[in-house]
C-alpha cells in the first residue's frame, strides 16, 4: 500500500487534499502547489472559497499574486466546500482549529465533524493526517474510529493514518512552511513511510517518531516549554518592578551569556492559536492517569492574569495624573497576538478591552494590520470596530494608549503625543516621563 503511495508522490501524480484553509491549511496547499502537485482545498466558510477564486488572500503575510498564481490560475488547484471530492484524493491534512471549551477543556468538535465529512468519502488506499494540535491519542482515540466507523474500511489495512503537527509562524522572516524540519508519526510502519514521503516532497526536513501519540506529545512539549517560560518572565517583571529594576535590562544583560540562557519576553498576556491553549491540552489528558500537572496549571495562572496585571498598572498610572479609570478614554495600541501579522486569536487585547470596559472605560484600538475586527469565537460582540489612525488623532486625545502589540510601522513619538499616559507592555516607547511599563 505505501509503496504504490510513495511512487505517486515521487513522479507527482498524487492529488493532494488539505481541509482547513487557514493559517495552517493555506500555505500547505500552497506548496504542494508549487511542487507540482494536483491540490484540493476544503473550507465551509464560503467567503474563504470565494477570496480564492478571485485571487484574493484574507491572510496578510501570504501575498494574493502568490493565491492566484499556485491557486486561481492553476488547472490542477481547486478549492470548494464540497466533501464528496475527498475521493479524488490520495492523501488528506486535516488543518482545523483545536480550541477549549468553556470549562477550558478540549474542544474536539472541529476534528470529528470533519472527521464524519471524511468518513463517507474515505477509499482504500488513502493516507489520512491530523496537523491540528491536541493530546497525545487523539489520532487512534478519536480520528481513527470515525473513520473506520463511517467507512467501513480497517486503518491497518486499507488506509493509512498519520500525524504531523503543525509548525506555522505567521510572517516568521527566517523560516516558512517549506523551512521548518516536519515531525510525522504513523498509526503504523506503512503510514509513517508514506507520511515522510509526501512531506518530504515539500519539507526540508522530516522528522520520523515511533508512534502518532509521540507525534502529538512533541508539538505539546514545545509550547508548554514557550508558555512556562513566558510565565516565569512574566512573574519576574512583576518582582522586578517592586524592586525598581526594568525587566528589559536585565533581559539584555542576561542574554549576553552565549551558553545556558534563552531570553524570553514579557507581555500583556499570551496569545496566537497554540500557546494559551496547547498547554492545557496536556493538563486535561494527564488526569486520565492520575497526575496534577501543577507546573504547567501555575503557568498558565500566571499567564492569564496578566492582563489584570496590565490594567492595575493603567490604574496607577492615571492616579498620578489625577484621572479615574472609570470615564477615561483608553487606546489599544496593536489588536494582533504578535508584531507585524494580522493573526488575532486569543489575542489578549480583547481581554483587556472587555475588562476595561467592564471597569467604565472607553476603549478604542490602533493596528495597521487590523483595520476592521473580524468575527471571532469568543468576542463576536466586538467585531466590526474600526482602527484609528495617528493622522486622525489630536494631542492629548487619549487620557492612556496601552501598548499591546509592538509592530514596527507604528510612530510610537507620535503615540506619546496623543496620550496623557503610556503603558508600554512591549518596550517599543523610547524613555519618557509619560511612559510607564507594565
Amino acid at each position: 500500500m505505501s509503496d504504490f503511495f510513495v511512487e505517486k508522490i515521487n513522479n507527482r501524480s498524487a492529488r493532494i487534499g488539505v481541509i482547513g484553509l487557514g493559517y495552517v491549511g493555506l500555505p500547505l496547499l500552497i506548496e504542494f502547489s508549487k511542487e507540482r502537485f494536483a491540490v484540493v482545498g476544503f473550507d465551509v466558510d464560503s467567503n474563504k472559497i470565494l477570496n480564492l477564486e478571485r485571487g484574493d488572500s484574507y491572510i496578510g503575510h501570504i501575498n494574493s499574486d502568490i493565491i492566484k498564481n499556485q491557486i486561481t490560475d492553476n488547472t490542477n488547484a481547486t478549492v470548494t466546500k464540497e466533501f464528496t471530492f475527498i475521493s479524488q484524493c490520495d492523501a488528506v491534512l486535516i488543518c482545523v482549529p483545536t480550541p477549549l471549551n468553556e470549562h477550558r477543556n478540549p474542544d474536539l468538535s472541529y476534528i470529528e465533524k470533519t472527521a464524519n465529512l471524511i468518513g463517507p468519502h474515505l477509499r482504500k488506499d488513502q493516507l489520512i493526517i491530523l496537523e491540528s494540535t491536541t493530546y497525545p491519542g487523539t489520532t487512534e482515540e478519536v480520528l481513527v474510529p470515525i473513520l473506520e466507523k463511517l467507512s467501513g474500511l480497517n486503518s491497518e489495512n486499507d488506509f493509512m493514518v498519520a500525524y504531523s503537527p503543525e509548525r506555522e509562524d505567521p510572517n516568521n522572516k527566517s523560516y516558512s512552511t517549506s523551512t521548518i524540519p516536519k515531525v510525522v508519526g504513523g498509526l503504523n510502519h506503512q503510514s509513517l513511510i508514506a507520511a515522510e514521503a509526501l512531506y518530504d516532497s515539500i519539507i526540508c526536513t522530516t522528522v520520523p517518531v515511533s508512534t502518532c501519540r509521540a507525534a502529538e506529545a512533541a508539538k505539546l512539549m514545545e509550547n508548554i516549554f514557550r508558555c512556562v517560560n513566558i510565565a516565569l518572565v512574566n512573574e519576574l517583571k512583576m518582582v522586578f518592578s517592586k524592586m525598581d529594576i526594568d525587566i528589559w535590562e536585565v533581559i539584555n544583560a542576561a542574554k549576553t551569556k552565549p551558553f545556558g540562557y534563552m531570553p524570553f519576553y514579557p507581555g500583556p498576556g499570551l496569545g496566537g492559536h497554540c500557546i494559551p491553549i496547547d498547554p492545557f491540552y496536556l493538563t486535561w489528558k494527564a488526569k486520565e492517569y492520575g497526575i496534577s500537572t501543577k507546573f504547567i496549571e501555575l503557568a498558565g495562572e500566571i499567564n492569564t492574569n496578566m492582563p489584570n496585571y496590565v490594567i492595575q498598572q493603567t490604574m496607577l498610572a492615571l492616579n498620578d495624573h489625577g484621572i479615574a479609570l472609570n470615564g477615561s478614554k483608553i487606546l489599544l495600541v496593536g489588536l494582533a497576538y504578535k508584531k507585524n501579522i494580522d493573526d488575532i486569536r486569543e489575542s489578549p487585547a480583547f481581554v483587556l478591552w472587555d475588562e476595561l470596559t467592564d471597569k467604565g472605560a472607553k476603549v478604542s484600538y490602533l493596528d495597521p494590520f487590523c483595520p476592521e475586527i473580524k468575527k471571532t469565537r469568543e468576542h463576536l460582540h466586538l467585531a466590526g470596530n474600526k482602527s484609528k489612525t495617528l493622522t486622525e488623532l489630536s494631542p492629548d486625545e487619549y487620557d492612556s494608549a496601552i501598548i499591546t502589540t509592538d509592530h514596527d510601522d507604528v510612530d510610537y513619538q507620535k503615540i506619546i503625543k496623543i496620550a496623557k499616559v503610556i503603558i508600554d507592555t512591549r518596550n517599543a516607547c523610547p524613555d519618557h516621563d509619560k511612559v510607564y511599563r507594565a
